[in-house]
C-alpha cells in the first residue's frame, strides 16, 4: 500500500484536489473532517477541550470560533489543544488504515502535514498549489474570514514555496478543474507504476 500525504495551506484547494482522489476510488482519511467530529455533539475530545479551555463548548460540541479565539496566536494553547486532539487522531487513522488494508493506495488529507511531522508518516507527498492571489481571494471569501485571521492561519502554517520544494507532486488549482483533474489522474498513474 502507498500512503500519500495530501497537503496545502489554507484556500488552495486541497478538499477538491482530495474529492477527485475519492471519485478515482482512492480511499481518503480527511483530517479536518475527522477534527470536526471528535469536536462535535458527544465527541471525543469535547470534555477535555472544555477542561483545558473553559466556556468554548456547548450542547453542540466545541464552539469553533471561541475555540480559535482562546488558541490562535498562542503557541502554548495550540500546543495544549493539539496534545488532546492529535492522539484521537490518530486512533482514527489506525482505523482507516485497518479498514482499508487491501488498498493499493490510500490518501491521508493533512492540512498540517509537515507542522506536525506527519511527512514522516507517508511514503509520498502532493501538494496542492494556487497562486497568492487565488488563494487570498479563497480564503477571504469564507465566512467569519478576516484579513488578520487569514494572517494568523498562514503564520502557522509553512510556506507554499516550501511545501512544493519538498513535495514528491504538486497539483496546482489555480487552473480549469479539468486541467487539475488530469494531474490528480497523472498522478495516481505515475504511482501506480511505480508499484506495478
Amino acid at each position: 500500500m502507498i500512503v500519500v500525504g495530501l497537503t496545502g495551506s489554507i484556500g488552495m484547494g486541497k478538499s477538491t484536489v482530495a474529492a477527485m482522489f475519492a471519485d478515482e476510488g482512492i480511499p481518503v482519511f480527511d483530517a479536518d473532517a475527522t477534527v470536526h467530529g471528535l469536536q462535535g455533539p458527544d465527541g471525543a475530545c469535547v470534555g477535555a477541550i472544555e477542561a483545558a479551555f473553559p466556556g468554548t463548548t456547548g450542547p453542540h460540541g466545541v464552539d469553533r470560533q471561541r475555540l480559535a479565539a482562546a488558541v490562535l496566536g498562542g503557541d502554548a494553547a495550540m500546543k495544549r489543544l493539539e496534545a488532546i486532539v492529535h492522539p484521537a487522531v490518530a486512533v482514527e487513522r489506525a482505523a482507516f488504515l485497518a479498514q482499508h488494508a487491501a488498498a493499493s493506495m490510500v490518501v491521508f488529507d493533512i492540512p498540517l502535514l509537515f507542522e506536525t511531522g506527519g511527512d514522516r508518516a507517508v511514503d509520498r507527498i502532493v501538494v496542492v498549489s494556487a497562486a497568492p492571489d487565488v488563494q487570498r481571494a479563497r480564503t477571504l471569501a469564507r465566512p467569519g474570514m478576516t484579513p488578520e485571521k487569514f494572517a494568523a492561519i498562514l503564520a502557522r502554517q509553512y510556506p507554499d514555496a516550501a511545501k512544493r520544494a519538498r513535495a514528491d507532486h504538486v497539483i496546482p488549482t489555480d487552473v480549469s478543474l479539468d486541467v487539475t483533474r488530469e494531474a490528480v489522474r497523472h498522478v495516481i498513474a505515475c504511482m501506480a507504476s511505480a508499484t506495478g
